[in-house]
């Protein structure tokens, strides 16, 4: 039986004004993680036959970008949603200026480096002035989509666009509609999402189709975010640990089923139309119950490093393949080091982590931070600072 702990968090949220869940940043960070130790297989020579299960295991961490999306949609939607009960409407003027303040300018600063990093270092950009004009339009996934990929640091930056997309349409529909237009919108999406995988598995041409990069792809995964944050209306699941544990077993069962037996990539042609449908509903469920199993968990049990982790995972996000390239592309080949021994491996991938982890810090205290102050004169639902 699904527990609700309604009353406590209807009046945490009416005493202070502010939603905010800790666990969430912990989850933020993990889903990080997953892309993060994803990508690095494109750095090492990761062999898919010697190391099939392996193989298997480092092909879930795509999964990671899954999370993002449900957990940025949950979010969205679950203060534009107490802002409309709150004010009767949703200011969606103050919502865009807040996306703005929030995304824009270190996407923008990491677009301008890495533009001129690509003339004294080539390779961590590219020469296609379109590409460049996408993804400073948010359109970055469609060129990908069309194009196909460009070059190790810019093109993670891809979901970025579909998120934009999304920030785009969500307000306007919850100001027209709220929660009954909510749900026809995240219906719609659904849909969409299944017959996008219906036309790419229908007609499987070989290499990376764009899939991947589709927005009408990705939507089914902002879907899962709004329904639940529209049925759950600020409630909390109130499951044991043990229960818990069980939906995250759960949940990366279904993701390893997905890759395993159905053999859904984030790349690949589908082997089959049957088995496109049922491998990615697959993946999202799995996305759903990890997300379950971790919202509600108080926040005392949550570290403040791991929070502070959650906190500046934008930065950690642009900032990690950029230094994959730069490290093990660029810098061990120079110093004649291989990616295959293992302890120059583990050493290599310790230092771009530590390094994502000491930009991403350092990016939010003095650059994030200050411009996300601004924040407040256009907030009406008090969240987490960086949210």
């Amino acid at each position: 039986m699904i527990l609700l702990n309604k009353i406590d968090h209807q009046a945490e949220s009416e005493r202070d004004g502010r939603y905010y869940r800790p666990e969430l940043d912990a989850l933020r960070f993990f889903a990080f993680l997953l892309t993060f130790f994803w990508h690095r297989m494109a750095h090492t020579g990761a062999d898919p036959t010697n190391d099939m299960w392996a193989w298997r295991l480092g092909t879930m961490g795509a999964f990671g970008l899954p999370i993002f999306f449900l957990l940025s949609a949950f979010l969205i939607t679950e203060l534009l949603l107490r802002e409309r009960d709150i004010r009767g409407t949703v200011d969606v003027r103050a919502f865009y200026v807040r996306r703005i303040l929030r995304i824009w300018p270190l996407y923008f600063a990491t677009l301008l480096f890495l533009v001129i990093l690509d003339v004294f270092v080539p390779g961590v950009g590219t020469q296609d002035v379109l590409a460049w004009i996408a993804f400073s339009l948010f359109a970055g996934n469609w060129y990908v989509t069309i194009n196909g990929w460009i070059a190790a640091p810019i093109d993670p930056l891809w979901s970025i666009s579909v998120e934009e997309q999304f920030y785009l349409i969500a307000p306007v529909v919850i100001a027209m509609g709220g929660r009954r237009m909510l749900m026809v919108m995240a219906a719609i999406m659904l849909v969409g999402s299944y017959l996008t995988i219906g036309i790419y598995a229908w007609d499987r041409p070989p290499g990376d189709q764009g899939e991947w990069t589709n927005s009408f792809f990705q939507f089914q995964f902002f879907a899962a975010g709004v329904i639940l944050a529209a049925l759950l209306r600020g409630r909390l699941p109130k499951f044991s640990m043990v229960v818990r544990i069980c939906f995250v077993f759960s949940g990366f069962a279904s993701w390893l089923l997905a890759v395993s037996v159905f053999e859904v990539r984030s790349w690949d042609p589908q082997p089959s139309f049957s088995g496109a449908f049922i491998g990615w509903f697959l993946v999202l469920c799995g996305t759903v119950m990890l997300f379950i199993s971790s919202l509600g968990i108080p926040g005392t049990i949550i570290p403040e490093w791991m929070r502070h982790l959650g906190r500046i995972s934008f930065g950690l996000y642009l900032v990690h393949s950029l230094l994959f390239v730069l490290i093990f592309d660029k810098a061990m080949p120079f110093l004649e080091l291989s990616s295959k021994h293992g302890v120059v491996n583990a050493t290599a991938t310790g230092l771009v982590l530590v390094l994502c982890v000491l930009f991403a810090h350092l990016s939010f205290k003095y650059f994030e931070r200050p411009i996300i102050a601004y924040k407040s004169k256009f907030t009406y639902v008090r969240a987490r600072e960086d949210l």
